[in-house]
């Protein structure tokens, strides 16, 4: 039990350092767009680099954490990470977009192979200490996204150039990651079950159960996804607040998230994953009708707080539940988070075409939707049976 404990402390460092990483090269893409010259539509384009490389090696992802090991994936991983940095800050100062998209897809590469391994090994260590303990990890990576974003605002601020910070950001990272490796103690080993063919993303992908918990992350990924992307615009546009109050609601949603997975852990242990999946999702159904049918600001940020504590256990949850059987944890995982994180790609474009006919507000509405089959797809999240049959058997 104490290596397991030790090894809580190591996987929850990964996590921070992993968020840590991601907001301090999101917080300055201002500073990428003008040292490129590009318009808005551009840069959208450059971004589209960093999808690619993310979608690309999602599902590849389960293979390599069978063949290597959770640490050693996340000790890989985190050098792509360190080398896709470098090539944006070369791109950057030689100011050619394509080297910045090249380097833009190898950090998704690095990024998404470092998540999944952080979720395998996260899931053995929850196996092992008996109790809930992935939302408070993801609980982590938020947090470290908020000192990602300082870190960056503070280079920003004291004209400290993106180039100069990634430099100091990725080996920092890296160093930090191949420490905290080093404790990992329940999933640093190869899968000894690879050569029996008991695991593998092809027979993942084929299985009823674990696309089902597919869609209920990306739903409820949606769910956290387009609060993300347009609720500090909807409280501008759609109720005639200030830039500052929609950072206010914006934020307000984003602590709520936090709190939901640093508290949410022990109402899972005690009244299980499917009734807490579902009430958490009706609790954002609610949220988001309050947000768009309130007028009075109160009652707005209290429709935020209701939305981010709805939003913030579904992706956690879904990686546990797809890590319960740990010889075939790291494929289904991949194959989790390739669905779930298609996510935050479909959900800017389609509120974006809801706003266009009816108005961001009305947008909004498309989480009820989301929830909804968030609370239905939350079954998927029981215990597996014993025998987990893939489709067409």
């Amino acid at each position: 039990m104490a290596a397991a404990e030790t090894a809580k402390v190591a996987v929850a460092a990964v996590f921070v350092l992993n968020g840590v990483a991601m907001a301090a090269l999101l917080s300055r893409v201002p500073a990428v767009r003008d040292a490129l010259g590009l318009s808005a539509g551009g840069l959208g384009l450059l971004l589209l680099a960093l999808s690619a490389g993310t979608l690309t090696a999602l599902p590849l992802s389960g293979l390599v954490v069978d063949r290597l090991g959770a640490g050693r994936t996340v000790q890989v991983a985190a050098v792509v990470v360190t080398a896709g940095f470098g090539t944006i800050a070369v791109g950057l100062g030689a100011a050619s977009v394509a080297t910045v998209a090249v380097g833009l897809a190898v950090y998704g590469a690095g990024t998404s192979s470092w998540d999944v391994a952080m979720n395998v090994e996260g899931a053995a260590v929850e196996r092992q200490l008996g109790r809930t303990l992935m939302p408070r990890l993801h609980a982590g990576f938020s947090l470290g996204t908020v000192a990602g974003a300082l870190l960056g605002a503070g280079a920003a601020a004291t004209a400290v150039s993106l180039p100069v910070q990634l430099a100091v950001v990725g080996p920092a990272c890296l160093l930090g990651a191949a420490l905290a490796v080093r404790r990992f103690k329940t999933a640093s080993a190869p899968n000894v079950n690879i050569a029996a063919g008991v695991s593998g993303v092809s027979w993942a992908w084929r299985e009823s159960r674990t696309l089902l918990i597919g869609l209920m992350v990306f739903a409820f990924a949606l769910t956290e996804g387009i609060a993300n992307d347009w609720l500090a615009l909807a409280l501008v546009d759609g109720h005639g607040s200030s830039e500052a109050i929609g950072a206010l609601g914006y934020g307000t949603f984003v602590t709520a998230m936090t709190l939901g997975r640093l508290v949410g852990g022990s109402f899972l242990d005690r009244l299980g994953r499917v009734p807490v999946l579902r009430s958490t999702a009706l609790l954002a159904m609610a949220g988001v009708g309050v947000v768009v049918l309130a007028g009075p600001l109160g009652w707005v940020l209290l429709g935020a707080v209701c939305w981010g504590l709805g939003a913030s256990l579904g992706f956690p949850v879904g990686m546990s539940a797809a890590a319960d059987e740990p010889a075939r944890a790291a494929g289904r995982v991949a194959v989790v988070s390739s669905i779930g994180y298609t996510a935050f790609l479909a959900g800017p474009p389609l509120v974006g075409f809801l706003a266009d006919g009816f108005g961001v507000l009305q947008g909004l509405l498309v989480v009820l939707v989301a929830a909804g089959v968030g609370a239905v797809a939350a079954a998927s999240a029981r215990a597996p049976l014993p025998v987990n049959e893939p489709f067409g058997r």
